[in-house]
């Protein structure tokens, strides 16, 4: 059984993030690091995907709406539409090698999916996938977007479970560019688990899919996320 090293980083600026990313990925493929799982959460940001000149069409909110709040807009580099990232979402980012046996796109997303509904209902939540649309749904409402990029099986980016989301966030976007169907958090769903039960089940339900045996790094952002 392959190792994964868990990183919980606290509160990380999504800019900070995605150049840490690109740091690990490059570790990750000149094997000087083993597969990550990171974990953590973002102030308010609006990340855009590869898609981004359909994607901004989805942002609704003026600039000038958006700067009195203090939401960024960021372009990710993922794949996927515009979504919301803010406090109380557990967002993961898994940097790992998909060589030799795992070389698959649509079996990795759907394996994210997996963790997340699993994990859902580690907490009494009936979460499900949605022919045609990736993440994870309850009803017509979505619990867990997924945005991933893989280069040369190396995976990064990839998904935000809301726990306690201040859900608002969304009404500035079309949430993935699906305009006719919602978004919702565990805590909307009635569920009052905080986000280190829920990390400590997407790790438990991460290791379990992808066959990984876990070991922990706790590394708070102090300027220096190494």
């Amino acid at each position: 059984m392959r190792p994964v090293e868990i990183r919980r980083l606290g509160l990380v600026p999504y800019a900070e993030a995605l150049t840490l990313q690109r740091s690990l990925v490059d570790e990750r493929r000149a094997g000087t690091t083993a597969d990550l799982l990171l974990l953590l959460e973002h102030p308010p940001v609006i990340s855009v995907g590869v898609r981004r000149d359909g994607a901004k069409l989805h942002i609704l909110a003026r600039p000038e709406v958006l700067a009195a709040r203090g939401i960024e807009i960021s372009e990710s580099g993922r794949g996927g539409d515009v979504t919301y990232h803010g406090p109380g979402q557990v967002v993961g980012y898994p940097i790992i090698d998909l060589n030799p046996d795992r070389r698959d796109v649509h079996r990795y997303v759907r394996d994210l999916e997996e963790v997340l509904i699993r994990t859902a209902a580690d907490f009494g939540v009936d979460a499900c996938r949605v022919k045609g649309l990736t993440g994870v749904w309850v009803g017509r409402e979505k619990l867990a977007a997924i945005g991933v990029r893989i280069s040369r099986w190396i995976t990064s980016h990839g998904f935000a479970f809301n726990v306690k989301t201040d859900l608002e966030g969304f009404n500035l976007i079309v949430p993935c560019g699906i305009p006719d169907r919602g978004v919702t958090s565990l805590a909307a769903l009635g569920c009052t688990a905080d986000l280190a039960d829920v990390e400590d089940r997407i790790v438990a339900r991460f290791c379990e899919v992808f066959d990984r045996r876990p070991s922990e790094t706790r590394a708070p952002m102090a300027g220096a996320l190494r």
